[in-house]
């Protein structure tokens, strides 16, 4: 071969590594080369796991753009990061005899922390961490990215125990620390351990030159796993293992697809005669699928979607069935409750008025107290859903109204006597004790639970908030900021958000579906 391959490969240690190795058995061959570093997306931003930059072939984009601008003639990479599918124009041309196919544990001080219920660990790979918390569901995984070197430093300035590597990556740079073992139970992701060469396929020049160093052995196995990988519809960076080894003129194959909280796992072994291995991919993928495959990767795929709503209250699957498909949505609980201890002096004497806003009041009550104990002549709500559980536990209801505020009006006008009982939470609004002790109706508060503040971080890409009382509002003013539209329950949720929001919409009525409903509103 008369002309220069010219040889594309990322700049990290280890991906300069591979490239010279496929450049020394070229030029053993006699063929003329030169290498040409490229820096990637996935070498250039650092500050994301590799699942959040929202594309496939991350290490390799680059380089296959560089190779159909016709800069570099043939790409080098680590065959488990290439997609599946390769670009339009370019092929695989070679893949060298397999290394090390196992992810292997680096650790610091000991491995005591296996045995322990608390233990941080750091892998960038979806797979790694669901297999790893399948195993060990109560440790800690934190996010590594960048080359070997610089999360080898990382695991060293940190507060891990471990940082999970695979383990021919150590080992081909030569910085596989004594403090490692492999993890034989983990199956690595398909084509682990394999360098591939891509070239362009209309270079028949290159492609017989790159044929000369193909590992047919490695070549059969790595096809196998990653049509595996394929059709269960994975890219390089979902929770999915293939592993094929021949022996004895057989394949050996065994998969796994988790859950992305490793809480689900759903494994296939087979074995094949070599030769007759055609349908043994399309076999294990079948296997997968039928057992609740299909169901892990729609939910895989809806977890990769840019959330744009967010519920301060922890929805049912029931309820996330109701949203539109444009609305991709992530809840929690942005208040935490507890029901404090209340004395029989709450009931000495008997109150006659009792005022109860919310549910939780009521398990407070009932937890204290017998429903026979709670004989209140006169009992005074707000929303149905609390009246309803208050008739239903303790006694009939006097009067009730949809918020606090009219609730109070009704008070003022109509209350037997001149002073009532409110049992509430440390955290409340001002509205009605406020507006009864103008009007000299005396208030005596119990304070039947506690809430607390419990709120995160949204990420950057919601648009919209729905919030189910003030406290939730109050609990997300504490970490975020009033960039969105506020779907509220009710008026009294409503009153609070607008002191922080400019857009704020009303759900027409006090239940979690209709505000569901005042989402699919705005994304219609």
């Amino acid at each position: 071969m008369s002309k220069t391959i010219r040889i594309g490969t990322r700049d990290s240690e280890l991906a300069l590594w591979q490239a010279k190795t496929v450049q020394q058995q070229l030029e053993h061959l006699g063929h003329k080369t030169e290498l040409v570093p490229v820096k990637s997306t996935g070498d250039l931003v650092l500050n994301k796991p590799i699942y959040e930059l929202g594309i496939t072939g991350v290490f390799t984009k680059t380089l296959d753009i560089a190779m159909l601008n016709e800069e570099i003639d043939i790409a080098v990479h680590s065959l488990k990061d290439v997609p599946t599918l390769l670009p339009k124009g370019i092929v695989q041309a070679a893949v060298l005899k397999r290394g090390n196919v196992r992810d292997c544990l680096v650790y610091k001080n000991n491995e005591e922390f296996l045995s322990q219920r608390d233990a941080i660990i750091a892998t960038g790979s979806l797979r790694r961490r669901a297999q790893w918390l399948n195993r060990y569901p109560t440790h800690t995984l934190v996010d590594l990215r960048g080359n070997v070197n610089s999360r080898l430093q990382k695991l060293e300035d940190n507060n891990w125990n471990a940082a999970i590597f695979a383990a021919a990556g150590l080992g081909r740079i030569g910085l596989r620390p004594e403090e490692t073992f492999n993890l034989d139970w983990m199956i690595p992701a398909p084509a682990q351990g394999a360098i591939m060469i891509t070239a362009l396929e209309s270079d028949e020049e290159v492609l017989a030159a790159c044929a000369e160093i193909n590992h047919e052995e490695t070549e059969i196995c790595t096809t196998i796993e990653r049509e595996f990988l394929n059709r269960l519809e994975g890219g390089c960076s979902a929770p999915i293992g293939a592993i094929a080894y021949i022996k004895n003129e057989e394949i050996h194959f065994q998969g796994v697809l988790l859950s992305l909280d490793g809480s689900k796992k759903i494994e296939v072994q087979k074995t094949a005669a070599l030769g007759k291995h055609d349908e043994l991919a399309q076999f294990c993928a079948d296997f997968i699928i039928e057992r609740g495959g299909k169901r892990l990767m729609d939910d895989l795929k809806a977890s990769n979607k840019t959330v744009n709503i967010y519920s301060t209250k922890t929805l049912t699957d029931d309820q996330k069935q109701l949203f539109h498909d444009d609305v991709v949505s992530e809840s929690s609980d942005f208040i935490k409750i507890s029901l404090n201890r209340m004395t029989q002096q709450v009931l000495r004497p008997m109150p006659k008025n009792v005022i109860i806003t919310s549910k939780n009041a009521v398990e407070a009550l009932l937890m204290n107290f017998a429903p026979h104990e709670l004989q209140f002549e006169n009992i005074y709500c707000v929303g149905r859903r609390t009246k309803r559980l208050v008739e239903r536990k303790i006694g009939k209801v006097k009067h009730t109204e949809t918020n606090a505020k009219k609730l109070a009006e009704h008070l003022v006008e109509y209350i037997e006597g001149t002073n009532v009982t409110y049992f509430c939470s440390a955290i409340r609004l001002d509205d009605l004790p406020t507006t009864l002790k103008n009007n000299h109706i005396e208030v005596n508060e119990v304070i039947a639970y506690d809430t607390k503040y419990d709120s995160v971080k949204i990420k950057d890409s919601v648009k919209g908030v729905m919030f189910y009382s003030p406290s939730t509002v109050q609990s997300y003013k504490q970490e975020n900021n009033d960039d969105v539209i506020a779907f509220c329950i009710g008026e009294t949720t409503a009153k609070e958000a607008s002191k922080h929001f400019e857009d704020i919409r009303v759900a027409k009525v006090p239940t979690v579906e209709s505000v569901i409903e005042l989402v699919n509103e705005f994304f219609v």
